[in-house]
């Protein structure tokens, strides 16, 4: 009889005198019905090259490499590192990469292994990850703007953090804005922290994220819009009169006629506005900012 998850898991961190680390926030998946649910969201072919974030112990690593031509796991710990490397050493189509992720440029990995490399505007990986909460929003971004971005993500977060991706105009945040100008995020399945070892002290989900091949929205400088919004949050329970004044240090009389001529009352909030809106805004406050440079 095949043995659970959870004892695979018990036995190899007592074999290899390992423990779940903490401070990287290690909780390992031991429910096979979610391993399952992950697996099929991500539509994998024996065509996709698939990245995994934080591996652990290898039981999504397995399960991926039977599925598809080249799998790049990429783990942190050290420890861990060299007992999947032993574990998966069999598997032709798996590189165990030791390092940190945010530090790792994808397509520059994808080319060093001696894939093709990607047309300007093909989406030509996937990425797989059982996220350390402390972490997804640095990973989430790292991946979405990078110049080769994957095709599709299919992650597992705290599920208060999946519930903010995915909000709609009312209850939207940084975050959210920030994942749906390049994605089309959904929760495929909510997660209970019994399925890990050792349980987190919350529960989790599944968050499946389609990658647009342009942004939501066309604007003339991402990094500019995304200033634009961080200051239209810096205040997010104020109203927006307010918070882009305070944002973006400009006379409240200023930012209300810049809201106007957006076509946006000024007493809504932040968390109100659509990504359109969003977009109006930056496109009515980057002619202004270049009415100022001219002058």
């Amino acid at each position: 009889m095949r043995e659970t998850l959870g004892t695979e898991t018990k036995r190899l961190l007592h074999r290899f005198g390992l423990r779940a680390r903490k401070g990287l926030g290690q909780h390992f998946l031991i429910d096979e019905g979610v391993l399952q649910t992950i697996i099929q969201a991500a539509e994998l072919t024996p065509d996709d090259t698939v990245i995994e974030v934080g591996p652990g112990l290898g039981v999504l690593t397995r399960e991926l490499a039977a599925r598809v031509a080249r799998l790049f796991s990429v783990e942190l710990d050290g420890n861990l590192a060299v007992l999947l490397q032993k574990k998966l050493d069999s598997l032709s189509n798996v590189s165990i990469v030791n390092g940190n992720i945010l530090d790792i440029n994808p397509e520059t990995m994808l080319k060093e292994a001696g894939l093709p490399e990607p047309t300007k505007g093909t989406l030509s990986y996937k990425v797989v990850a059982n996220l350390p909460y402390y972490i997804t929003s640095p990973v989430l971004r790292h991946f979405l703007t990078a110049p080769t971005k994957p095709q599709l993500m299919v992650v597992m977060v705290q599920r208060e953090v999946a519930e903010a991706i995915t909000a709609e105009p009312g209850q939207m945040s940084i975050l959210s804005v920030s994942v749906q100008f390049y994605s089309r995020p959904e929760i495929v399945s909510l997660v209970p922290a019994g399925c890990f070892y050792p349980a987190p002290e919350v529960d989790s989900a599944i968050l499946r994220i389609e990658v647009y091949p342009t942004p939501a929205v066309a604007v003339s400088d991402q990094d500019g819009f995304f200033s634009l919004v961080r200051a239209g949050f810096s205040a997010a329970r104020k109203q927006l009169a307010n918070s882009l004044a305070q944002g973006l240090k400009l006379p409240k009389p200023e930012a209300l006629s810049l809201l106007q001529e957006a076509g946006i009352v000024p007493q809504r909030r932040a968390g109100t506005l659509t990504l359109e809106e969003w977009a109006g805004l930056w496109r009515v406050f980057s002619q202004l900012r270049e009415g100022r440079t001219e002058c």
